[in-house]
């Protein structure tokens, strides 16, 4: 039975791809893309819930419109990354798109690996479609133009990482009255950092004193792999008041005595604060990226974490998938103090505003069929159903229509509070640099998760061989 449930899930919304679709002018698309028809246009992306819409819903939907048919390869973040740079660095031209991160846009874009979207489109005036307009996003699309203003990814994806917490236990009464007895407060989502290591330390207990698969917080710390790194720097540390990875974009230092703040006192503490809930999360969580992360909390194991939007919907209405339907509540992460304010006053942001678009590489031999299926992407009349699959919004007319407005009763108005919060929020910092000081900081980390160093140690020693890899790729000279 649940196999037959979940096979009509999935028909229900390859319906309502194609009920969106069909409610356009197919005409247009099916001239515009007769030049092309028989070509295979091939991408590469990371296996998420959007991405596999794409390749389930909205790559045939395309196909049937235009004649053009979309091969999306979905693979883990690492690979996708790999296959990606590889093919744009060796000129081999295999993908004709590719999913490019907010954070590596500024790398891609330092190397020329993209089409310039505004400027193919200009010189193309029959590919232009009806309907498509970079006014219609939300401001995510900044983060792929250049400084002239040009497009050079079509956002598919963006989100912000919430705190998501358990409503069951949160308002159970007697879990209520324990916890106060306990701590002298009411039990709700934490405000402060303290509040969370209380709640985290009440649930560990609580788990273990019932006989539950229940931990008190979920932790993004694979050990080795670079999600553990953006967990901290990009979601943990700034709700210390640290930015930017610590790095000074004044003149390219992290370390304090310079004027960085890698190793200040602030991003000790936020470091120490975050490796301590290790023992209060799930045994798995020194080998968790963000998928197995969103996987442990659908399971009940965690009482609370961060976790990124776009596993909020599924988490909290996939009975296939998840076992507390029902019990998502979506909140604010814990925050120093100041920090909401600086958040407000554009001075630094609360968390991760997480998301990605799709270019064209330079290298691709399908350039004007590629620029056809981005617009598609880009098209006002398939985002809402896209959004209620995959938590992701990138246009503005999303967030009121009537879909996400019943959606939203759903996931504990996951999708208001994005809009309310989102301007809180920051994407990573616009360094070309990204993946070499990455690479550089990354170590110090795994090795403080291992308890092989201190969170101090950690932050001193990596702060110092930032500086110095900065001056080697020539900046902070």
């Amino acid at each position: 039975m649940k196999k037959f449930a979940l096979l009509l899930s999935v028909l229900a919304v390859l319906t309502i791809g194609f009920s969106a679709v069909s409610a356009q002018d197919t005409a247009w698309w099916t001239e515009a893309g007769k030049p092309y028809a028989g070509v295979v246009l091939r991408g590469v992306s990371e296996s998420t819930p959007p991405s596999n819409y794409v390749k389930d819903v909205l790559a045939p939907a395309f196909e049937a419109a235009t004649g053009i048919k979309v091969e999306l390869e979905t693979t883990s973040w690492d690979q996708m990354y790999d296959k990606a740079i590889k093919d744009m660095e060796a000129g081999t031209g295999l993908y004709d798109f590719v999913y490019i991160e907010q954070d590596i846009i500024y790398s891609y874009l330092a190397r020329d690996f993209l089409v310039n979207m505004t400027q193919g489109l200009a010189d193309n005036p029959q590919l232009v479609a009806p309907g498509f307009s970079v006014d219609n996003f939300t401001s995510f699309i900044d983060n792929f133009k250049n400084a002239d203003g040009d497009v050079f990814g079509v956002p598919m994806e963006a989100f912000i990482k919430v705190y998501l917490y358990r409503l069951d236990l949160f308002n159970n009464p007697d879990i209520q009255a324990a916890f106060k007895e306990q701590y002298g407060y009411d039990l709700a989502p934490a405000t402060t950092h303290e509040q969370y290591t209380q709640i985290a330390e009440f649930f560990t207990a609580y788990g273990e004193a019932n006989d539950m698969e229940l931990w008190g917080s979920t932790v993004q710390a694979a050990s080795g792999h670079p999600s553990s790194f953006y967990e901290f720097f990009e979601s943990v540390a700034p709700t210390f008041g640290v930015y930017n990875w610590g790095i000074s974009m004044d003149n390219w230092k992290a370390t304090s005595a310079n004027g960085g703040a890698m190793d200040s006192d602030a991003a000790k503490a936020a470091l120490s604060w975050w490796l301590n809930l290790l023992q209060f999360a799930p045994p798995e969580a020194t080998s968790s990226t963000w998928d197995e992360v969103a996987a442990s909390f659908a399971a009940g194991r965690a009482a609370q974490g961060l976790v990124y939007g776009e596993n909020a919907a599924w988490i909290a209405t996939n009975a296939e998938r998840s076992n507390v339907v029902g019990n998502v509540g979506v909140a604010l992460p814990p925050l120093a103090e100041g920090v909401l304010d600086q958040a407000a006053a554009d001075e630094g942001y609360i968390g991760y505003y997480d998301g990605g678009a799709f270019g064209i590489p330079i290298t691709s031999k399908n350039q004007e069929a590629a620029m056809l299926w981005l617009q598609y992407v880009g098209l006002p009349e398939i985002q809402a159903d896209w959004a209620v699959a995959a938590s992701r919004v990138t246009h503005n007319a999303t967030f009121s229509d009537p879909k996400i407005v019943e959606a939203n009763t759903l996931v504990d108005n996951y999708y208001a509070k994005m809009e309310e919060w989102g301007p809180w929020f920051g994407g990573a910092p616009a360094f070309p640099f990204h993946a070499q000081v990455r690479e550089v900081i990354a170590p110090f980390i795994y090795r403080a998760i291992a308890g092989e160093i201190t969170a101090a140690e950690a932050l001193d020693q990596a702060a110092v061989a930032v500086d110095a890899e900065l001056v080697n790729l020539g900046y902070g000279q």
